[in-house]
């Protein structure tokens, strides 16, 4: 089955540090690109940081500095590690990942989400 699993949130008291890892089932070959995407309550979702197949990243203003996104194309995997946390990173984190890729042994353009990981950074 083709999908995206998550793993690493949980609950951390502010300037704590967590790690999330994400790692793409069903699929050979490596996404062009692999996202870590966050949802607060009342809020829209919005990117926190993203990372190209050839290693190049992007970040949110408000993570630059406190936020590692990195790969490991070996095991499909993305991760984010998050220090410094604050309050404000409350929020249900979720991996986005896009591309072509192998599904069997066909070339296909995917676009896929996780189901989402709860971070709340305790005050």
């Amino acid at each position: 089955q083709v999908q995206l699993v998550e793993s690493g949130g949980g609950l951390v008291t502010a300037g704590g540090t967590l790690r999330l890892s994400c790692t793409a089932y069903g699929t050979t070959g490596s996404f062009n690109y692999m996202a870590w995407y966050r949802q607060a309550p009342g809020a829209q979702r919005e990117l926190v940081a993203g990372i190209r197949s050839g290693g190049s990243t992007n970040y949110a203003d408000s993570v630059k500095g406190r936020f590692t996104i990195s790969r490991d194309y070996a095991k499909n995997t993305v991760y984010l590690q998050m220090s410094s946390l604050k309050p404000e990173d409350t929020a249900v984190y979720y991996c986005n990942a896009k591309g072509f890729v192998f599904v069997s042994t066909t070339s296909r353009w995917l676009e896929l989400w996780g189901q989402g990981t709860l971070v709340t950074v305790s005050s």
